[in-house]
């Protein structure tokens, strides 16, 4: 086995309704691969096995679609952590060029380095007990008394 097969992989997700930019490097913050993704967790997670397959840590901003995406991914048993986006906004802001290509680089810069904030993503049926109790308030405020 060559010496670059043992070497571990860091991701960094930049997602948006149509397309995810994807960044690959190693530990040696290296570029092993960098394109764009259909925004599914199918096409993320074949690009992922394929540019990736000993990624030790994946990462996402929080936001609309990382919930979808993250139990997408982790239940093709891919190690997908998600970031607090301010946080990770104010590590990316610090680049000059602001693309999602590098926000992707700069996504797997964080995973590498271990900078990043973890943010805990609820589960389907959470969610859907929010949902239901905001739903109820709503009702409740409008009711007349």
């Amino acid at each position: 086995m060559s010496k670059r097969s043992h070497r571990s992989q860091y991701v960094g997700l930049d997602v948006s309704l149509k397309e995810t930019s994807i960044a690959v490097i190693d530990d040696a913050d290296k570029i092993m691969w960098r394109g764009s993704v259909t925004t599914t967790p199918d096409t993320i997670a074949e690009a992922l096995r394929k540019h990736a397959p000993q990624a030790a840590r994946i990462g996402l901003e929080a936001g609309q679609l990382a919930s979808w995406l993250y139990h997408g991914l982790t239940a093709k048993s891919l190690p997908v952590i998600c970031v607090d986006a301010r946080h990770a906004r104010a590590a990316l802001s610090l680049k000059v060029n602001k693309t999602d290509a590098n926000d992707a680089m700069g996504l797997a810069q964080i995973m590498r380095v271990g900078w990043y904030r973890k943010v805990e993503v609820k589960g389907h049926g959470s969610q859907a007990l929010r949902a239901l109790l905001i739903a109820r308030a709503q009702l409740v405020s409008r009711s007349p008394p």
